[in-house]
This record gives C-alpha cells, sequence and structure tokens, in this order.
C-alpha cells in the first residue's frame, strides 16, 4: 500500500470519528479511537511510538513521541486545538526527516468540517 493510499483511508476513518463525535474533544479520545478504527482496517498502527534523535555522538533514545505510525509509511500528528500554527507543521516536517518519512498528515479534529482540520506535509514524496 502507497502513502497516498494509507492517506486516503485516514482520511476517510478520520471524516467518520468527526461526523458521530464532533469537535471539542481531547486529543487523547481522538487518538485512540483513530487507533482502533484503523487496527481495524488492518493497518499497522503504532502508537506514541518512542523515535530515537541523534546528534553527533549522542543518541536520545526518545527524542520525541508520534502520536501515530501507520504502516511505517505515515506519521499522524493529531490536535484538537482551536487554530494550527504554524509551528505545528514545522514540528510534522521535522518528525518526517528524523524518521526518514515521506508523508504527514496534521489532523487538527477542532474543526466545524473535518476537511478543513487536516493538512498533509511531505518530506520528498
Amino acid at each position: 500500500m502507497t502513502e497516498n493510499q494509507i492517506a486516503s483511508l485516514i482520511v476517510d476513518t478520520c471524516y467518520q470519528i468527526h461526523t458521530q463525535l464532533g469537535a471539542g474533544l481531547f486529543e487523547s479520545v481522538y487518538e485512540e479511537i483513530l487507533t482502533y478504527e484503523l487496527r481495524e482496517k488492518g493497518l499497522k498502527t503504532e502508537r506514541q511510538k518512542g523515535i530515537p534523535v541523534f546528534w553527533k555522538d549522542i543518541k536520545m533514545d526518545v527524542g520525541f513521541r508520534a502520536d501515530l505510525i501507520i504502516e511505517n509509511k505515515v506519521i499522524i500528528e493529531i490536535k484538537s486545538v482551536e487554530l494550527i500554527a504554524p509551528v505545528h507543521k514545522k514540528q510534522l516536517l521535522t518528525y518526517l526527516k528524523v524518521t526518514d518519512l515521506k508523508l504527514g498528515l496534521l489532523i487538527n479534529f477542532n474543526e466545524a468540517l473535518i476537511k478543513n482540520g487536516i493538512t498533509r506535509i511531505v518530506n520528498k514524496l
């Protein structure tokens, strides 16, 4: 399955969740439900995965925690905030560079329409 095929399944699943629950819940609620739904669809889904960061001779075992990594191909960063700040997009791009993955989805569930809350971030895709 390609990154774009995975992303399509993720977007459809987010739409279903948002349609049923709406906006306003904690990020952790959306994260848990999205994890459940993607696993039900047969996708390998890792939640709160610690990612090491290397700097010269230093290895930090957990440089950051990825909200979700799907099929070792797509990173999902979940938000439930009033407004996505530019730093959120830069944060996800950094995650993609550190992991050498090509596609990330920044998903803000705190939108009236979920399509307005999904941003694709690419790294050499």
